[in-house]
């Protein structure tokens, strides 16, 4: 496995891998990496001749100085990890790095999120989807035209970095599902950062989204109806809930529709001590009793 040590030098390897007619797969990562990351460098392995992994921990997404500075960070061990996944190129780099024609990086100007940005995230973290978008947009034209891999978790973000990829032509963007341990908790790099007890306080989350997912099932397709569901799962626990909502995926709204849907998506974003996580379901496909079965 190649290992570069800036975002100029990975520009010209995949230019070169591009120039030979290999095809690339492009997962980018913040390191610490767990299941669902290496779920996603599998299929970027396999549907494609040469996979490439970026790390980098982006401070212009974090709000609080604090949370950018807890963020685990294992680079040696994801370096180990990525040889053993078959990985064939891993970059890293700093801001400056990526931000070469700023001299003063504290005048970096975050791009937009756009019309996907708004509500949800954009509401309880304003700024974090445009500091993504910032750094993807400087990604994506690292790599060049390729297949990226994000994960289904980040669903809001998806929509971000899928807006972005079409307004400047590529890459092509593959959202993956969920990868969850045995309770149903999704993986995230911050779960590292939870006791025992908080995990177990958890998996409320998924089992709010159930409960959703359950009731749409049975006929409910009211969103107010469908977020009271989850905020009722989740009233007993230690969750602080940001948001439980529901959302038409082919329609995004800032704020939850009122009209009875036909697709739908649940979302939510709570806190349990210190750490913030996220996780969402597609309520309108696959039945209750499959889901349970992949957890």
């Amino acid at each position: 496995m190649l290992h570069l040590p800036s975002p100029d030098a990975a520009q010209t390897w995949c230019q070169q891998q591009r120039s030979n007619g290999r095809t690339i797969g492009f997962v980018p990562t913040m390191g610490s990496l767990h299941r669902g990351h290496l779920s996603l460098i599998k299929r970027a392995c396999s549907e494609n001749e040469i996979c490439c992994v970026s790390i980098f921990v982006n401070p212009l997404q974090f709000e609080d100085s604090k949370d950018y500075n807890a963020y685990p960070r294992n680079l040696d061990s994801d370096l180990t990890t990525l040889e053993q996944q078959g990985c064939t190129m891993v970059f890293v780099g700093s801001l400056g790095q990526f931000f070469p024609e700023i001299v003063d990086l504290q005048e970096i100007k975050t791009l937009g999120a756009g019309r996907y940005g708004r509500g949800l995230e954009g509401t309880f973290r304003p700024g974090h989807l445009d500091g993504v978008q910032t750094i993807v947009d400087r990604l994506f034209r690292t790599v060049g035209p390729s297949h990226v891999y994000f994960g289904e978790k980040d669903f809001q973000q998806t929509l971000v970095v899928s807006d972005l990829a079409a307004e400047i032509g590529y890459p092509q963007v593959v959202v993956c599902p969920t990868i969850r341990d045995d309770s149903g908790l999704a993986l995230s790099s911050r779960n590292a950062l939870l006791s025992p007890h908080q995990k177990k306080q958890a998996q409320g989350i998924y089992q709010a989204l159930l409960a959703a997912h359950q009731a749409w099932a049975l006929g409910e397709r009211q969103p107010e109806i469908l977020a009271s569901t989850m905020m009722e799962v989740m009233k007993d626990t230690d969750l602080g809930v940001d948001y439980a909502e529901v959302r038409d995926p082919s329609a995004w709204t800032e704020t939850m529709p009122k009209a009875p849907l036909q697709q739908a998506q649940a979302l939510i974003a709570a806190h349990i001590g210190q750490v913030r996580l996220i996780d969402t379901l597609r309520l309108d496909s696959r039945p209750l009793e499959e889901l349970i079965a992949v957890t």
